[in-house]
């Protein structure tokens, strides 16, 4: 009976001193299902390094206090915090939604926490969100693309952490990438466009960010190959894309060149934008204006007319890419520095 009240009381103690903090600690779990804080923590980070009634009881009552590990803590013990940073310049843009998807999908029986940043297509946003989430000591990165700032460039080198870029395909060995080549997309739509007979292909462009330019310079390469090429059919802007945009800069376009026959549009957001002003305006698609797009958007396939574009493996891309950073994480052997999935361009009514 004494031996019951003094580790009652000593329960009581530990937990009004938890609670006095404000936070429920790993020696208020212990106390309370009345194991060594040791115990406890190989129960809630080894669960198979005990019996099961132990890892009930300390499960109970992790449950009933609402304990939250300290995961900093535990890196500092096991040279590992379980972290994974991807760092996306968009959330509400659907390719990246769908390479997030295809991450967590790969990363889901790991127990990874995964700590998402969204860049805005920002520099400087990247370095800040950067610079905070080093300081969780991750495991792993996932970046997009391939291009950084200098500052970014040098968290990275020092910080001696795995990394996996995705989207693109790397030149530099030492630069470990899942993706497919931008260049080449747009280079394989621009000599579709062409082999379909049109010789006054525009090339429509929004965001600048590395993919958009990559794009425009496979289509200036087709172009050029075909003595074909014209600045004056590239109206290429900073704006964020959007399918008024597309609306906006098809104006732009017949402007400029009125002779245009074709655009090549750096994604379908602008191509349905461009689709559905010819429509306003009586231009025929694709008989008077061929419109073509990047990504295969769900909607593209669903559009009257169905839109021409590059399909492209996103959710592939994010589960490839967390694959590999997880053997790099655990020293497995990797064979390829980079994974190439390739593209589909998908001919459909629009061009």
């Amino acid at each position: 009976m004494i031996k019951k009240l003094k580790s009652e009381i000593t329960t009581q103690n530990s937990l009004t001193k938890g609670r006095a903090s404000g936070k429920i600690t790993l020696a208020d779990v212990a106390a309370k299902a009345g194991v060594a804080s040791m115990t406890a923590s190989r129960a809630i980070n080894q669960p198979e390094m005990v019996s099961e009634s132990l890892r009930q009881r300390v499960e109970l009552a992790v449950s009933e206090l609402g304990y939250v590990p300290n995961r900093a803590a535990r890196a500092l013990a096991s040279a590992h915090s379980n972290v994974i940073v991807v760092l996306v310049p968009s959330l509400s843009n659907a390719v990246f939604t769908e390479v997030l998807a295809g991450i967590q999908d790969a990363l889901d029986t790991d127990h990874y926490q995964i700590l998402i940043g969204n860049t805005r297509y920002s520099d400087a946003e990247e370095e800040k969100l950067l610079s905070i989430y080093m300081q969780s000591n991750p495991d792993g990165i996932l970046l997009s693309g391939l291009s950084h700032s200098p500052r970014v460039e040098q968290i990275l080198k020092t910080s001696q952490v795995p990394i996996v870029s995705m989207m693109d395909l790397a030149e530099k060995k030492q630069q470990i990438s899942v993706g497919f080549s931008q260049f080449q997309a747009a280079y394989t739509m621009t000599r579709y466009l062409i082999y379909k007979g049109h010789r006054r292909i525009a090339f429509m462009g929004a965001q600048l960010d590395e993919r958009t330019l990559k794009r425009a310079e496979g289509y200036r390469k087709a172009m050029h190959e075909s003595t074909l090429y014209d600045h004056q059919l590239e109206v290429m802007v900073s704006d964020p894309s959007t399918i008024a945009l597309g609306a906006e800069l098809l104006g732009r376009i017949l402007a400029a060149t009125p002779d245009c026959d074709a655009i090549f549009c750096c994604n379908d957001d602008l191509a349905h934008g461009a689709i559905y002003q010819c429509q306003r305006r009586g231009i025929a698609v694709p008989e008077q204006m061929a419109i073509a797009g990047f990504n295969d958007l769900p909607a593209s396939a669903w559009m009257k007319p169905s839109v021409t574009t590059i399909s492209t493996p996103r959710y592939r891309v994010g589960f490839e890419a967390a694959k590999l950073l997880r053997a790099l994480i655990h020293n497995e052997p990797v064979t390829q520095s980079k994974i190439d999935l390739g593209f589909t361009l998908m001919a459909r009514e629009s061009a």
